[in-house]
């Protein structure tokens, strides 16, 4: 998505729950030399999400509508010390959630135990929001069939959080 397309998007204003932040983008240097400020564009630092099962905590309540805010470089690199990602890097991806969920339903918290105890389907789920949200629309690719000449976009993602 292009700084353009943000600042469109942030303009028409966020939904309850999304966060944004008003940034300046720095364009090409002015012939003084001096850099000139796109004013008005706002980055959206967390996004709304609803599960498609839900979690059930213990006492039978089903979780599903959610916040997720952008990773940072520092998400990213502490789950690599925790010892469970080193014994078993599938792991990766539940500590890395836990980190950048920051609601799920009424819970008081999001931790490596409720994305632990996610169904499949929803843990999948977050995984591609995650890729989305950071990716800002990087992971697609625009490709031509060679059969019959339409063209199509197709996923680039990789195969793991946290390995960019």
């Amino acid at each position: 998505m292009s700084a353009e397309d943000l600042a469109t998007a942030a303009s028409a204003g966020s939904a309850p729950g999304e966060s944004v932040v008003d940034i300046g983008i720095m364009d090409a240097p002015a012939p003084s030399g001096a850099p000139v400020q796109s004013p008005g564009y706002r980055l959206q630092t967390e996004f709304t999400f609803e599960l498609p099962r839900g979690f059930v905590a213990g006492d039978g309540s089903v979780h599903s509508s959610g916040v997720m805010r952008l990773a940072t470089a520092r998400d990213e690199l502490i789950p690599l010390r925790d010892l469970r990602v080193q014994g078993n890097p599938a792991y990766l991806s539940v500590v890395l959630l836990a980190r950048v969920i920051t609601r799920l339903g009424s819970l008081p918290a999001v931790h490596d135990g409720v994305v632990e105890n996610l169904f499949a389907a929803d843990l999948a789920f977050l995984q591609d929001f995650y890729r989305q949200i950071n990716a800002e629309g990087h992971t697609r690719a625009s490709v031509v069939c060679p059969h019959c000449s339409e063209p199509f976009e197709v996923e680039l993602g990789g195969s793991r959080l946290g390995e960019s």
